[in-house]
């Protein structure tokens, strides 16, 4: 059972996500502690409902308004999301013409729900995401070095400055992280990720859902 209390409206912030929780130095994010999986698909959260195969993750690499409604309503779908092997923490967007109070908040509700997940015995594969340089100074903070953690490329290297600015934060996340496993959703192309290889992470590459479906291989 979740301990979420039965009329969120009146938690305006959320404190009970994050209940009993120890907190980060600077941003005070709840900590999270490191996992280990190695997942071999994962599902996005939308399409979670309709799933017979639950022996794989659910990810969020989908449009932040598909899972608002978790951020609303926890309670209700954590029925849902202990059904299935684990889950790879929200990924709210941090864009780079967002404010960066805009960003350290998404991050935050990140931490809170990974940590409220994992709380509630589901087995999570924290999410990690950055945007520019100015980002590293809170986008790691609360997650415990080593373990598992994932990214995903979806939509953050189309451009040529987009794709600098994800393999600096990478090397950053790599260097703050030091993961002994990555998760990575969506295209992994080796000249991003090979530094990522050659430091001895293991990288765990899952394919896009969008994508399979478009070439017909499910």
């Amino acid at each position: 059972m979740s301990d979420y209390v039965s009329a969120p409206r009146l938690d305006v912030f959320r404190s009970n996500f994050v209940k009993g929780a120890a907190f980060s130095e600077k941003y005070e994010f709840p900590v999270i502690a490191k996992t280990a999986a190695a997942p071999e698909k994962a599902l996005p959260f939308h399409h979670a409902a309709a799933a017979k195969d639950f022996d794989q993750f659910i990810h969020f690499y989908i449009d932040d308004r598909r899972f608002e409604c978790l951020w609303n309503s926890p309670g209700r779908y954590l029925p849902l999301l202990q059904r299935f092997r684990g889950v790879i923490t929200p990924d709210f967007s941090l864009y780079l013409e967002m404010p960066l109070a805009m960003q350290i908040w998404n991050t935050y509700r990140n931490r809170a729900l990974s940590y409220w997940m994992q709380h509630n015995g589901v087995n999570i594969i924290p999410n990690v995401r950055w945007s520019d340089e100015r980002s590293y100074d809170f986008a790691f903070e609360g997650l415990e070095p080593g373990g598992t953690y994932a990214v995903s490329t979806n939509g953050c290297i189309q451009g040529k400055a987009e794709r600098r600015y994800f393999k600096q934060g990478l090397a950053a996340m790599v260097e703050a992280l030091a993961p002994e496993t990555l998760v990575v959703y969506s295209c992994a192309p080796d000249d991003i990720f090979a530094p990522v290889r050659e430091a001895g992470v293991k990288i765990i590459h899952i394919e896009n859902t969008s994508f399979i479906h478009h070439k017909g291989v499910v």
